[in-house]
C-alpha cells in the first residue's frame, strides 16, 4: 500500500480488525521510509464484476462510483451513514452472488432503487430520476403515482 504522505511502497502493516459492518478491513500502516502512520480500509472482493452500459460498452465494476451515486441521492438528508454502507455493501453482494461477472447497469440501478426505497423516499425518488431519465414534471408525477398505488396495496394486503 502507497504511504499518503511520502509515496513509498514499503509499508508495514501494524494492526487489523474488521469494521463495524464487517464488510472492509481497518488496517494500522506503517511506512518504513518516512515513518508516517495511517488507516487503510480494505474489503474483500468475491469476484471482478463487469458492468455492461446501456450502449452496450463494458466496463469495470466500482464500487466508488456506486457509493458516490448513492450519497448524491442521499446529499442532505438525515440518514446515519452506517445504514448507507451496509445498503452499499448489500447491493454489492447481491450481485456477487449473482453468479456471472457481467452485470447490467439496469440490474445495479434496480439494486439501489429497492435498497433506496427502504433507506429514504426523497433519496429514492431523487435516484430514480436520473436512473429512470425522468425530462418533465409529469415523469416525476407518474413515478410518485406508481408509488402511491403500490403503497395501496402493501396496506391492503397488511
Amino acid at each position: 500500500m502507497r504511504c499518503p504522505y511520502c509515496g513509498n511502497d514499503d509499508t508495514q502493516v501494524k494492526d487489523s480488525r474488521p469494521t463495524e459492518d464487517s464488510g472492509a478491513i481497518r488496517r494500522r500502516r506503517v511506512c518504513n521510509a518516512c515513518g508516517g502512520r495511517f488507516t487503510t480500509f480494505e474489503r474483500v472482493q468475491l469476484r471482478d464484476l463487469t458492468v455492461v452500459k446501456k450502449s452496450g460498452r463494458k466496463v469495470p465494476f466500482d464500487r466508488e462510483k456506486l457509493a458516490r451515486s448513492v450519497y448524491t441521492a442521499l446529499r442532505k438528508r438525515q440518514v446515519e451513514p452506517e445504514r448507507v454502507e451496509r445498503m452499499i455493501s448489500g447491493v454489492v453482494r447481491q450481485l456477487e452472488s449473482l453468479g456471472d461477472v457481467e452485470v447490467t447497469s439496469e440490474q445495479i440501478g434496480q439494486y439501489v432503487m429497492d435498497g433506496l426505497k427502504g433507506l429514504d423516499d426523497v433519496a429514492f425518488v431523487r435516484f430514480a430520476s436520473v436512473y429512470r431519465n425522468f425530462s418533465a414534471a409529469d415523469d416525476f408525477r407518474s413515478f410518485l403515482a406508481e408509488l402511491a398505488e403500490d403503497q395501496t396495496v402493501i396496506d391492503e394486503d397488511r
